[in-house]
Formats: structure tokens, C-alpha cells, sequence
């Protein structure tokens, strides 16, 4: 029997006084969380919702977002967190496809309308019967007509609830990625999943009891926020420092004025960490508390690697992961000297091959496969896809799609990808899915979407159109209706209007021939 909510439970528990959130001047003990973790689970049993029942939660990096989430697991329900940056139709889609039943949604802010996009996605799909507003005041109203704050619904719930005991294979949670034909699709983590991954990334860091504080920058949406970071961290009663939009300035400065030892962050975060450190920041005392350091998400370039190691006194470890392995698969391993540009070795209790497109292993040294992973972190499969888990996963083994060498020590290194994926700023972008969009609009005939090198975002979107006859649109206005269209990591920066694009004799566009 097992329920993720144990790791803010028990740290309640042993830790009641220590502070488990802050964000700016607010800060909440872990006895505050789990009470307010409580009164959520009160609510939605109070609302019908059943053990094994789907709920959505849309919020950026605030307390809400732990605190509906663990409720959410508390009353034995699954958690389908959603990108805050998401636009209404999008929502709609993945509230439809994981058959939620209630929906948490923040309300936004006047640069990012979350609230009215929430509720847009939310009235088009009559299954799900409640809709709540996180309001950054408890106390106000709701903003949207005729809805229900959160604040409004937890008003006389009880601080007080036993968590439903599910079994360790049940889902606990539904992430939702893309597979090669773009379109979204929920990998299924169970309680066990993610609670052994994370007592492999506790073991792998030499995370003790109520000793670190971290700066939680990664969106807890993402997975490696939300295992890394949020559950991880709370099963050690850490003190997680929530910042809901990366600043690098405000970072530097947060970590100069309080007590950090722990950074974790995808390539550019660390890009603009180091960019901050200004003569006005005391670098010394930063690099002084800081104990550990890590990066995933993209590779990251070496030279930023030896740059925080002269700054900041400390080598970065490197891990390696996706959403259907929750999400860490190999990391540098902090007991040898990490290799720069490896993605280290596998975590404890996972294993990794490299395999040929008909799934016959690699074996020698310095060959390039796909890398296959096999272990407790590997999904239960894609909700209500058997086809595409069982193409994913044979015999235990997932296929990631990323193709690798593995040296003689054997150290893993990312070459390539076999999937057009797009990896910008940290987020995962899958072209077809934006080429699909663009075909949606009037004056575009045809699209083809690459990444291309971008010095901050590590890739760029850019999209290749061929424009309907007599057509006189033109690519700025292509930009524009794409950033209405699409969440803002996205949409295409750069459109090229082209007469034609390169095919195969089969018809297939050669993407490989764009730049």
C-alpha cells in the first residue's frame, strides 16, 4: 500500500516547524502545507470525486500548486498538472483526453491570462464538473463570472484527513508529452514510479533530513520540477524557495540574501545565473552554502559547466530523463569526476542499452543506438493508447526516440535524436504539431518546422511556408496569429515564405536540407 502523499506527510510529521515554502516574504511550515493539503482533499471527497478520479491543475511555481496537488493525492485522485502556458483549445484537449473530472486553474496575470484560458478549455468539455479559480488573494473574488474560487470552496473544510491508500502500481499521476506524431499524450506514472525515483535521486544527491534549501525555479509542471525538486525535496523536509518566473537577477539575489545549497536548472537557467553575478552580488557566499548542482533538459555546453566551476566552485552534475521515466534515467554520479558533455550512468535500480531500429542491441563502445531504458521508473504506458505503449515498450524496455554512444567506462553521450524534436529553452517542441496549426490558417498551403540555433534558448522554432495563391500574407502576420494560437514556447519565432520546399521521390519534405 502506498500513497505519494507520504513524503509531505511524514516530514509534517518529524519537521512541523520547519519552513517547507517561501516566496518572497510569505513562508509555510510543514505543518501549514499539510493542514492546507487536507482541506483539498476534504473538498474534492465533499465533491464526489472518487479514488482513481482524473483532476487538472493549472499553476505556475505559488504554494497553491503543492498544496492542491498533494490534496489531490491525498483523496487517493490522480494529478494531471497542465503547462501554464497552454491556450484554451489546447486545454480542452488534454482535459478531454485524461477524463478529468474537476479542474484547479490560477488566475493568471495581466501578461498571461491563465484564468480565462483555463475556463475557455474548461467549457468545452462537459464531463468535467468542476471548475475552481486560484486567486492570489484567498479572500477575493473570482474574476471570471460564475465561477468558484478556491478560496471560496475550502471555507469550513477540516485541516484534518486520512490519505486513501492506493496500491503502489496505481496512477498517481498523468504527464502529458508528445510522441512522433506530435500529438499529446499522457504518460501514466504510478505511486511507486515516481516515490522510487525519487529515493534514487535523494540517495544520488546525499540529501539529508531537514538540511538543504532550494531555489525552485523549474516549472513544478514539468517532471523534473515535480520529482526533483518538489517530491524529493519534501521528503527530506527541505526548504523549497518557489520562484513562479525566471529571473536570473532576482535568482542571484535571492540566493545572496538567503541560505541556498541546492540549484537545479535546465542550460539557460544556468546560462543566466552566471550573467547575474555582478561585483554588487557576494559570489563567495553563494558559492559557500551552495552544495550541489544540477542540470537536464538539454545538454549542457561545456563551457558554461567550467564557468559555474570558476565562479561558483562546484561541477554541475548532468542527468538524463524523459516524462515516461519520472523522469531521471542517468545522471553524473558526484562520487567520480563527472565527464563534460556526458549524461553520466544510470541511476540506481535502472538499466540502459543502446538499440538498432529493430530493437537488437548495440554493444560495442563508441557505436551510436537509441537508448532504451528498463527499470522502476519506467511508465505504466500512455493513457488509453495500448498501440502506441506497446510500440514504446517491449519486455520492460522503453525506447526514448534519443539516439547515444556509450564510452568504455561506460558513460553515456547524447548524439542526436531520432524524433524531430525541438528542445527550446527546457521545453519540448514537436514540429508536426505546430506544422498542423499553421495549416489551419487560410492563406498557408503548406509548413515545415525545424529548430535552429538559438545562443539563449539552445533552439529556436522556425517555420518554412508556402503561402495559398495569391496570398499576401505575410510572415510577421504568420508570427502574430501563431503566438494567439499557440503557448508562447511554441510558436515560431522566425517564418520564411518559400515558393516550394525540398521532397523526397515519395513526396516526404527533407527537413534536413532547412536551415
Amino acid at each position: 500500500m502506498l500513497n505519494l502523499s507520504i513524503l509531505l506527510e511524514d516530514s509534517a510529521r518529524a519537521y512541523p516547524d520547519r519552513d517547507a515554502l517561501v516566496l518572497g516574504s510569505n513562508r509555510l511550515t510543514y505543518r501549514q502545507v499539510d493542514a492546507a493539503a487536507n482541506q483539498v482533499a476534504n473538498l474534492l471527497v465533499a465533491r464526489g470525486i472518487r479514488p482513481g478520479d482524473k483532476v487538472a491543475l493549472s499553476c505556475p511555481n505559488l504554494p497553491y500548486f503543492p498544496i492542491v496537488y498533494y490534496g489531490v493525492l491525498k483523496a487517493g485522485a490522480v494529478v494531471v498538472p497542465l503547462n501554464v502556458l497552454l491556450k484554451g483549445r489546447e486545454i480542452a484537449h488534454h482535459l478531454d483526453d485524461a477524463d478529468v473530472s474537476a479542474y484547479f486553474c490560477f488566475e493568471g496575470t495581466p501578461e498571461l491570462a491563465m484564468g480565462a484560458e483555463g475556463h475557455a478549455g474548461y467549457r468545452e468539455v462537459e464531463a468535467v464538473e468542476h471548475f475552481f479559480v486560484i486567486t492570489a488573494d484567498p479572500e477575493a473574488p473570482s474574476p471570471i463570472a460564475g465561477t468558484e474560487t478556491l478560496g471560496q470552496a475550502l471555507a469550513g473544510m477540516s485541516t484534518v484527513f486520512e490519505s486513501v491508500v492506493r496500491e503502489p502500481t496505481d496512477t498517481a499521476v498523468i504527464l502529458y508529452t508528445s510522441g512522433t506524431t506530435g500529438q499529446p499524450k499522457g504518460a501514466e506514472l504510478s505511486h511507486a514510479n515516481t516515490m522510487m525515483n525519487v529515493l534514487a535521486n535523494n540517495r544520488l544527491f546525499r540529501s539529508e533530513p531537514a538540511a538543504d534549501s532550494q531555489v525552485v525555479c523549474l516549472p513544478l509542471f514539468h517532471t523534473f520540477g515535480a520529482t526533483v525538486q518538489m517530491h524529493a525535496g519534501f521528503s527530506v523536509a527541505a526548504t523549497l524557495h518557489l520562484v513562479p518566473r525566471f529571473d536570473a537577477r532576482a535568482v542571484v539575489e535571492l540566493m545572496n540574501r538567503e541560505v541556498i545549497t541546492f540549484f537545479a536548472g535546465v542550460p539557460t537557467m544556468w546560462w543566466g545565473l552566471l550573467g547575474a553575478l555582478t561585483d554588487d552580488i557576494d559570489v563567495d557566499r553563494i558559492a559557500a552554502n551552495l552544495r550541489i548542482g544540477i542540470s537536464g533538459g538539454a545538454a549542457l555546453p561545456v563551457e558554461i559547466l567550467n564557468q559555474v566551476e570558476q565562479r561558483l566552485g562546484i561541477t554541475v552534475l548532468e542527468g538524463y530523463g524523459l516524462s515516461e521515466t519520472s523522469p531521471v534515467a542517468t545522471f553524473s554520479d558526484p562520487r567520480h569526476d563527472p565527464r563534460p558533455g556526458s549524461i553520466g550512468v544510470p541511476i540506481w535500480g535502472v538499466e540502459l542499452k543502446l538499440i538498432r531500429p529493430d530493437w537488437t542491441e548495440v554493444t560495442e563502445a563508441g557505436e551510436v543506438g537509441e537508448i532504451a531504458v528498463r527499470g522502476h521508473n519506467v511508465m505504466k504506458g500512455y493513457y488509453n493508447r495500448p498501440e502506441e505503449t506497446a510500440e514504446a515498450i517491449r519486455d520492460g524496455w522503453f525506447r526514448t526516440g534519443d539516439l547515444a554512444r556509450r564510452d568504455e567506462d561506460g558513460f553515456y553521450y547524447i548524439v542526436d535524436r531520432v524524433k524531430d524534436l525541438i528542445i527550446r529553452g527546457g521545453y519540448n517542441v514537436y514540429p508536426r504539431e505546430i506544422e498542423e496549426v499553421l495549416l489551419t490558417h487560410p492563406a498557408v498551403s503548406l509548413a515545415a518546422v525545424i529548430g535552429v540555433p538559438h545562443d539563449s534558448h539552445g533552439e529556436e522554432i522556425k517555420a518554412f511556408v508556402i503561402p495559398e495563391e495569391d496570398s499576401a500574407v505575410t510572415a510577421e502576420e504568420l508570427i502574430a496569429w501563431g503566438k494567439e494560437q499557440m503557448a508562447a514556447y511554441k510558436y515560431p519565432r522566425i517564418v520564411e515564405l518559400v515558393p516550394s520546399l525540398p521532397m523526397t521521390g515519395t513526396g516526404k519534405i527533407l527537413k534536413r536540407e532547412l536551415t
